[in-house]
């Protein structure tokens, strides 16, 4: 797993965009939507899906709790520049 570090410290793990906006958009989910049964912001959702941020790991699980998957799938397990 893609994890950023900063002083040792876990800040956030790097989302598969691709996949998070799969699974949002098979279950018929708007950005509101899936935020709301997830129990985040909509901002969360959007910056996360639009991969401007990473995600906390909690954040990760109750995303994939709303979307009923294993937290794995959330996750980009490979860094690729470019």
């Amino acid at each position: 797993m893609c994890y950023t570090e900063r002083v040792g410290t876990l800040v956030g793990v790097e989302v598969d965009v691709a996949k998070l906006r799969e699974l949002r958009k098979r279950r018929v989910l708007t950005l509101r939507e899936l935020g709301a049964v997830a129990g985040v912001s909509y901002n969360t959702v959007w910056r996360l899906e639009n991969g401007f941020t990473e995600a906390r790991p909690s954040t990760i699980r109750k995303l994939a709790a709303a979307l009923d998957v294993e937290s794995t799938e959330l996750v980009r397990l490979e860094h690729t520049d470019g």
